[in-house]
């Protein structure tokens, strides 16, 4: 399952919920944004329509970081950088 806040995308790897005891996603969504993030049948998911994602979620990165540590590692934020690709040719970064 995946959504979109306004800027970055949010992908849960429903398979590596099923297995988790603590559900600490949902509970970090409802202490450090808006918590858009509900549980259903043993799974997070997004409280609304794809519109309630890009409207109330405030990419605060809470899910993603309590899933790695606390979780079953099931959650991955892609934030595009815009220009980035052109900044590490420009310096040497690969």
């Amino acid at each position: 399952m995946h959504f979109e806040e306004k800027t970055i995308k949010v992908i849960i790897d429903e398979e590596k919920c099923l297995g988790c005891k603590t559900h600490v996603c949902v509970d970090a969504c409802k202490k450090f944004a808006r918590g858009i993030l509900v549980l259903k049948d043993g799974k997070p998911a997004l409280g609304g329509d794809a519109e309630f994602g890009k409207q109330r979620g405030t990419e605060c990165l809470a899910c993603e970081y309590e899933c790695w540590f606390r979780g079953n590692s099931a959650i991955t934020i892609e934030a595009p950088t815009p220009g980035l690709d052109e900044y590490r040719k420009k310096h040497g970064v690969v």
